[in-house]
Parts: structure tokens; C-alpha cells; sequence
């Protein structure tokens, strides 16, 4: 039962569980009305009998002591101690006692039903008090009975037919709202199915439809959009980067291909020479196909071997490995911590100081300061600077503007997009911002609870 339910859609499912919580709750709402009328009515009913009898009673004092019935209760009797019944009412008359019932006398008022050739009587046996048995009858008990016919509500099944009808009529309707209301809220969801379904890896341009609003079902849509949106953006990345590797790659393998036909075509050509020229290639794959894997590892994995570094120290390191010879000044907060992944963040601190100092003229400036929440690092030369519209291409892979292939015709292009991917891996930005004179990159990390300590 429960596999073959949950084959069911969630629609279905959903509908179905609705149908049974509300049979069940007109279940019990139908078992607690049946309790409460057919309780209510025995009350009702008693209350007249127990007032016929006390009436009588207070009647009986007169000369007449025939009973005066009403239309709600007419079956009347008054029985003496032996059983015999001595005064009754019109319709009483001539029928057995209603009851062998005969109250105690420290319970005078007791109610209950006779049944006999299929019909019931509810009845109500009241005994005199003491007083009133002495002053009418010298002392001898008696017993009044009042009775009437058990309503059709009390003898029949008439009552629960009519629950258990307006219970399933109540459980169809509410179970038809509730289809009509989850269709209505589940026909967006059928229809992001059916356009997520039609998506494939060549086109991943549409959209799921978004219904009006603000409710679960919509907030579901744009977040779906949002999703295939920087899916869309990560494929045409990854489609740009192969377009780009396989540019980057076919020019020397070319070239390579072309030296290695002529020294196999031309006896002239110097063997050795070929050989060297294709190692030198070779050597330039390799450092191409490195950093490349390393760009890869840097999206694929933003939190390995993270640890607390002392931002300062670790720049003032790297300077002292390039042993630039005084070209470099830098100025640093001291104990301004960082939670970084040391191998990387001396990447991109290598790639920012080398292309520094390669395009500088006298000197490069490197300043590791707190701003806005954020520990910064700038490093500035006063070269020719980059122009407004190329600050964004040069973190691109493989762009490498014309001075910069002048000055290292065997750079890959690949040193900033691995710095700033890193710097990204870590919560952080690295740009390129307004600078007097050269070229300022800036890099900004978090900083973690604690990023400082005090001096």
C-alpha cells in the first residue's frame, strides 16, 4: 500500500491524504453530534417526564386525582405497593404498569425506557415523599409514572444515516477544493518541469515561467532562473576557456609540428637545433597546461587547507623573494590576520609583484592596510599604467596586452585570471583601480572575528 502510494504524483498524493483527514475529522465531528443529540434529547425528554409527575403529585391533594396529560407526555400511572394500577390516564388506560422500576426512598426519582412489541417508552418513576404518602394514602408507598413514546431519532438508525450523508458530502467538497486548489498551486511547478525537461547542455538559454507573487512556488521559479542563469554563464565560460586553450595551444604546436617536419624533410637542418627549439616548446605546453590546472583546482576546491596568516608578514616574505634590490617598498599594519590558503595567496602576491615589477620604471609601492572592514593590499608601479577599457580583459585567460608580450613574449596569460580566481575562491576581489602614475592592482580578503590583534 504504502509503494504504491508513493508511485503516486504529489498531486495525487496530496488529494488523497486531504480526502482521508477529512473523512476522519467528519468522523469523529459525526460520532460526537450523534453523542451530543441523541444525549440532548433524552434530557429533553426526561425533563418532561419528571415534570408530568411532579405536577401530579402536587395535584393529587384535590378531590380529583385523574391526571392531566399534555400532548408531550400522556402515558400517566399511579401503582401502589402491590403492583396494581390505580389511577392512569386516558392513554394509559388499560395497559400493564410502564415499569417494575420501583425507586428507593432515598432515591425517589429515577428515569429509564421499556421496550415491548417493538415499541420503546421513555419513562420517569417519581415516589412520593414520605409526608405526602401519609396524607394521601395513610402511609402506603406508591410510585407515579410518566411516560412518553422514545422519539424515531433515539429508536432508529435515522440520525447517524443523516451524519454519515453530510459527512462524505462535507469530505467530496472539501476534497474537491483541495484538487482544485492544489492543481491551481501545482500547474507552475508542471509547467518548470516540463521547460526544465526541454533544457539540454546545447541550449541552456530558457527560462522556467515564474508565476505572480511572492509565494513559495514563485520564490522556487526565480531561484530555478537564477540557478540556470550562472549555468548558462559557467558553460560559456568553460566553452570561452576551451575556445581560448585550444587558440592558445595550436599556434606553437604548429610551429613544433612544422620544425619537426623540416629537420625530418630537410637534411640541412640542424637536428639539434629542432630538438632544442621543440624542448623550449615543450617547456612552454607544460607551464601552460600547470597553470591551467592550477585554475582548474582553484574553482573546483575554495576552502582547503585554509589557516590564520599574518597578511603583513606573508607580503614582506614575498618581497624579500624577489630581492629586487630596493625597488620594492612596502608599507604594512602589523598582526593583520587573514583565514587564506597560504600556497594561494603567495600565488597571486608572485603574479601581482612580477607583473609590477615588470612594467615598472624605478619602483613598485605595496601598502597591507585594514579598510572598510576588509584587509587590502596594493601593489603600484610607475610604468605606463592600463587603460580604462582593458582593466576587466586583462584578468581574462590567455589576454596579454601588447607591452606586456613585448616585455615577456613567453607569458602564458594566465597569472591574473589565476590571482583573481583565487581571491574570488577566498570571498575576495581583485581589480585594477585609479592610480597617479602606473598600474595599481588591489587585492581585499575578509577579515575573520578576531582579524587583528591588539598591539
Amino acid at each position: 500500500m504504502s509503494l504504491r502510494l508513493l508511485r503516486l504524483s504529489v498531486q495525487a498524493r496530496l488529494i488523497t491524504a486531504t480526502a482521508v483527514l477529512s473523512l476522519i475529522v467528519f468522523t469523529v465531528i459525526g460520532v460526537a453530534l450523534d453523542l451530543l443529540i441523541r444525549e440532548r434529547i433524552r434530557q429533553d425528554v426526561f425533563s418532561d417526564t419528571q415534570r408530568a409527575t411532579t405536577e401530579w403529585i402536587g395535584s393529587m391533594g384535590t378531590a380529583d386525582q385523574t391526571p392531566v396529560t399534555t400532548s408531550d407526555v400522556d402515558l400517566l400511572q399511579l401503582v401502589d405497593a402491590g403492583g396494581r394500577v390505580v389511577v392512569a390516564s386516558r392513554a394509559a388506560a388499560g395497559r400493564p404498569r410502564l415499569s417494575t422500576l420501583w425507586p428507593a426512598s432515598d432515591d425517589r426519582i429515577q428515569h429509564g425506557v421499556a421496550c415491548s412489541a417493538g415499541q420503546c417508552v421513555m419513562f420517569t418513576a417519581s415516589r412520593p415523599s414520605p409526608q405526602e404518602e401519609e396524607m394521601l394514602w395513610g402511609g402506603a408507598s406508591h410510585v407515579v409514572y410518566a411516560g412518553k413514546a422514545e422519539p424515531p431519532l433515539l429508536g432508529t438508525r435515522r440520525l447517524e444515516l443523516w451524519l454519515a450523508g453530510g459527512g462524505l458530502v462535507a469530505t467530496a467538497l472539501l476534497t474537491w477544493v483541495a484538487a482544485f486548489l492544489i492543481g491551481r498551486t501545482l500547474r507552475p511547478v508542471e509547467a518548470m518541469r516540463a521547460r526544465i525537461a526541454d533544457i539540454t547542455v546545447t541550449d541552456l538559454s530558457k527560462r522556467v515561467p515564474a508565476p505572480p507573487g511572492r509565494d513559495a512556488v514563485a520564490q522556487l521559479a526565480h531561484t530555478a532562473n537564477h540557478t540556470l542563469s550562472r549555468l548558462e554563464e559557467a558553460v560559456e565560460q568553460q566553452r570561452h576557456f576551451a575556445s581560448m586553450v585550444s587558440h592558445e595551444l595550436r599556434t606553437p604546436l604548429t610551429g613544433l609540428r612544422t620544425r619537426l617536419e623540416e629537420a625530418l624533410t630537410y637534411p640541412e637542418v640542424d637536428a639539434r637545433a629542432a630538438l632544442r627549439d621543440a624542448l623550449d616548446t615543450a617547456d612552454r605546453f607544460q607551464a601552460i597546461i600547470d597553470e591551467m590546472l592550477l585554475l582548474a583546482r582553484v574553482r573546483a576546491s575554495s576552502r582547503e587547507n585554509r589557516e590564520r596568516l599574518d597578511l603583513g608578514a606573508l607580503v614582506e616574505e614575498e618581497v624579500a623573494n624577489r630581492r629586487a634590490g630596493g625597488a620594492i617598498r612596502v608599507r604594512a599594519e602589523d598582526d593583520l590576520l587573514v583565514d587564506a590558503n597560504r600556497v594561494q595567496l603567495c600565488e597571486v602576491l608572485t603574479n601581482l609583484l612580477v607583473n609590477a615589477l615588470r612594467h615598472m620604471r624605478a619602483s613598485v609601492d605595496v601598502t597591507v592596510e585594514r579598510a572598510d572592514g576588509q584587509a587590502v593590499v596594493s601593489v603600484r608601479d610607475d610604468g605606463d599604467g592600463i587603460a580604462p577599457e582593458d582593466r576587466e580583459r586583462v584578468f581574462e585567460p590567455f589576454v596579454r596586452l601588447a607591452e606586456g608580450r613585448d616585455r615577456d613574449p613567453s607569458g602564458s596569460g594566465l597569472g591574473l585570471a589565476i590571482s583573481r580566481a583565487i581571491a574570488q575562491a577566498h570571498h575576495g576581489a581583485l581589480t585594477v583601480e585609479d592610480s597617479a602614475t602606473g598600474a595599481r592592482f588591489v587585492l581585499r580578503l575578509p577579515l575573520p572575528p578576531g582579524g587583528s590583534r591588539a598591539g
